[in-house]
């Protein structure tokens, strides 16, 4: 799913692949609530007229190698839609500025379980396929995140979780707003 042109064969040039900003919906659809990132980029995609020019939307479910190989063709912002583990009551919203940075907290090498990474591995994996392969890592990194309720085995997202994907949608669209509004970084 895309709200712009995605640059030819080439790449495009890096000043146009630098101004691009990625949404990308994560989560399970078969477990509840973890759909939510998922429903929230699909309900964006219907709203492709009130994207600015320059942002990509992406389904990456439970798909987070995709994601980190996506990120290597140069983005200058991401915002990560999923569930958080943050206080208040299920249906909360959390928007949370993760930076540039790779997570901190990092686990040595192991196997790499590509059906269960979650944002902060595929961003620790983006920077460590940045550094053998090289790209643009983007420059902003958000996560819009909701408390869950219920993340068992089952279709379909709770009623307090279903009430906010409309928000989350809108919390979306402001920081993409504002990503592709603000001068770039040298």
């Amino acid at each position: 799913m895309t709200g712009s042109d995605r640059p030819g064969p080439s790449g495009g040039t890096e000043e146009h692949a630098t101004g691009r900003v990625l949404v990308a919906g994560v989560g399970n659809v078969f477990l509840g609530d973890d759909g939510f990132g998922v429903e929230t980029v699909r309900r964006l995609a219907a709203r492709t007229s009130e994207l600015p020019p320059g942002v990509e939307l992406m389904d990456a479910g439970i798909r987070g190698v995709h994601l980190a190989y996506r990120l290597l063709e140069g983005y200058r912002a991401l915002v990560l839609v999923d569930l958080v583990a943050r206080e208040g009551p299920p249906g909360t919203l959390h928007t949370i500025d993760v930076g540039p940075e790779p997570p901190a907290a990092r686990t040595g090498p192991g196997p790499l379980d590509t059906h269960a990474m979650d944002p902060a591995t595929v961003l620790a994996l983006l920077h460590d396929l940045h550094a053998g392969a090289g790209g643009t890592l983007p420059q902003e990194v958000y996560v819009v995140g909701c408390v869950p309720l219920d993340t068992g085995e089952g279709m379909g997202l709770t009623p307090p979780v279903a009430g906010a994907v409309d928000a989350a949608a809108g919390l979306v669209l402001d920081l993409v707003r504002r990503a592709t509004s603000v001068p770039q970084r040298s």
